[in-house]
């Protein structure tokens, strides 16, 4: 593997606060029809899918869900709860197929919010 294409594992996981999870995003499906009209964020891909691997310290289990970002965002709406949902994400963001560390929360918020993805 080139040294332009090596991906370290560090930049692809995030953990929370205790060190209690692991988690690693992988994209499954984004909308390619879509387009992103703003260009001060850069060249941005709009994420519908992702499968979400979590991974137990202490236990050393690890949990795999697919996650559909879009119904979670189109129930946030119906519900008319608050939304942080931003399923906007930079390329630049994407290594290998799996979004970087710093991204996860973005991606994550409604989720976390509704209990869908139990964190904590």
């Amino acid at each position: 593997m080139s040294y332009d294409r090596f991906v370290d594992e560090r930049v692809l996981t995030s953990r929370d606060a205790l060190n209690r999870f692991q988690i690693k995003i992988k994209l499954v499906e984004i909308d390619e029809g879509a387009r992103d009209f703003s260009r001060r964020f850069g060249n941005r891909v709009l994420v519908r899918k992702i499968l979400l691997t979590i991974k137990h310290t202490e236990t050393q289990e690890v949990e795999e869900r697919e996650l559909n970002v879009e119904e979670v965002e189109k129930r946030m709406k119906k519900e008319r709860l608050f939304s942080s949902t931003n399923r906007w994400v930079a390329s630049t963001d994407i290594k290998n197929g799996y979004v970087v560390a710093s991204k996860h929360l973005d991606l994550l918020a409604d989720a976390i919010a509704l209990d869908i993805v139990p964190i904590g």
